[in-house]
Parts: structure tokens; sequence; C-alpha cells
């Protein structure tokens, strides 16, 4: 920003200009500070979610690997005349039918927002178009 700022009638034009200028390519550059500082703030933040979900899923998976051979020796115990693989079968046909699901519904949720900055990277877009604009 302008620091020095003259209230007399002697001020020139090309002063005028050159502080215009200055506190543009000021603005300009501490809009860029922003828009760094929030995408390193995005993306520690991405990257520790992207973690913990990753191993919560590893984790999820083996449970659900486990539970699957339970219920299918059981279901095979209850049935005895059904064969168990029908029931590891069916056991797996349900666990993949929710499973995928789930993953359509996690990948449209992806699909619904943007990890940028956009107020930022908007504010940025217009400031740096604006010099071109009025000139």
């Amino acid at each position: 920003m302008a620091t020095n700022v003259q209230t007399d009638d002697n001020t020139s034009m090309t002063s005028l200009v050159r502080g215009i200028i200055d506190d543009s390519q000021e603005l300009i550059r501490q809009q860029l500070a922003l828009f760094k500082a929030e995408v390193k703030e995005d993306s520690r933040k991405t990257q520790e979610a992207g973690t913990i979900l990753g191993v919560g899923a590893l984790l999820t998976f083996a449970g659900i690997l486990v539970l699957a051979f339970a219920v299918a020796h059981l279901l095979h115990w209850a049935t005895p005349t059904t064969e168990l693989w029908v029931w590891y079968l069916v056991v797996g046909g349900v666990i993949t039918v929710a499973g995928a699901g789930l993953a359509y519904a996690g990948f449209e949720k992806f699909r619904s927002f943007n990890p940028l900055p956009d107020k930022t990277a908007k504010a940025l877009t217009e400031n740096l178009t604006w010099p071109t604009k009025s000139a």
C-alpha cells in the first residue's frame, strides 16, 4: 500500500499513476502469497485425511473379509444341504454390491467440490486482468 501520500497541489500525474501501479503490484503479491498459503494448507489437510482414510479402509477391508468368511460358514452350518461355495458366492455378491454403491457415492462426492481455493483464485484472476481491461 502507498505510504507516501502527498496532499499538496503540485502532485504530478506521473507520481499518481506510479502510486496506483505500485499499489496494484503489492495487491497482486499479497494475493499470490495468500493463494500459495491456502493451497499449501489444503494440500496438508488432504494428505492427512487421505492417510487416515487409507488406514481405515485397509482395516475395514480386513474386518469385512473375516466377517464374510464367518457369515458364509454360519449360513452353511444353518443349511447343511447347501454347498459352502454357494454361500461364499452369496456373501461376496452382497458385499460387492454394497461396496460398489459406496464407491460410486464417494466418487460423486469428490466430483461435487473443488479442492482449490476458489475465492482467492477468482480475486487474483480479476486483479491480474484488471490492468489490461482498463488500458
